[in-house]
């Protein structure tokens, strides 16, 4: 479940109660005492902050901007005043507004009008995600250099190699860079500063046919249709239906 939605304290708060739970007192001795005191007596205030110069104030004014960023995600299903009006009245002691049965009851409902949003959200990125692709794909097909294998991938030899062609079997050592249609990197071995080695039998079929083709020493740049990349299901940065480019240096076949 999103921990947006869960009713309990922020991690910054539960990493708070757990660091002072760990400091344990020592022992009040003639000699330990007045520094004890003094150590619990004074403010843990930071300076330099406007507006907030005392520790009530800056510990408050954390608490509030971390719960703030973590339901941003949820915020225009907020109702800030009767978020505080709950807060207040709990530290007041009084009567909640909602039992604890309530509490679970509303949770539920929200989750899943949440969880039906997000689908819907999806299954419509997926949709124009697919027509997007169609659409890049029908055009780049026709630019020079470019070549379309039977399965519909798209490849285009940026600097031909003279070493040995991988088998499907086979471990590759390569240095590549994934983008998005909109020109997002999603995942590159060159930002990393080491090449990858993967398995042509491990990897998404557009990864598999293409990097087949290629002979050690070589560069291509590959186009790969959703069906041959991640799908309907997207993964990680990668939304549903999307259509891939890829940059590849064939570096090694790796026995």
């Amino acid at each position: 479940m999103n921990s947006a939605l869960r009713y309990a304290a922020p991690l910054v708060l539960a990493s708070l109660v757990l660091s002072l739970s760990a400091c344990k007192k020592p022992e009040a001795d003639e000699a330990t005492a007045p520094a004890a005191v003094a150590a619990e007596e004074a403010p843990a205030v930071v300076a330099g902050i406007e507006g907030q110069e005392t520790e009530k104030k800056q510990v408050s004014y954390m608490i509030g901007l971390d719960m703030a960023k973590s339901l941003s995600p949820i915020k225009d299903s907020l109702d800030i005043e009767v978020m505080t009006e709950a807060m207040i009245a709990h530290f007041n002691g009084a009567e909640p507004k909602l039992t604890d049965e309530q509490m679970i009851e509303v949770q539920q409902a929200f989750t899943t009008k949440m969880q039906e949003q997000a689908a819907a959200k999806a299954a419509a990125a997926a949709v124009e995600n697919l027509a997007k692709g169609a659409e890049f794909l029908a055009a780049n097909k026709d630019k020079p250099g470019v070549q379309t294998t039977e399965s519909g991938l798209q490849y285009e030899v940026v600097r031909a190699g003279n070493g040995d062609q991988p088998a499907a079997t086979d471990v590759v050592k390569v240095h590549y860079k994934g983008t998005l249609l909109d020109g997002t990197v999603f995942d590159s071995s060159y930002d990393r500063g080491e090449p990858a080695e993967f398995g042509l039998n491990q990897v998404i079929p557009g990864w598999s046919e293409g990097v087949a083709l290629m002979k050690v020493g070589s560069k291509y740049t590959f186009w790969i249709p959703a069906e041959l990349a991640y799908g309907e299901s997207g993964g990680g940065p990668i939304p549903p239906n999307s259509m891939l480019t890829f940059e590849v240096e064939l570096l090694e076949i790796v026995k």
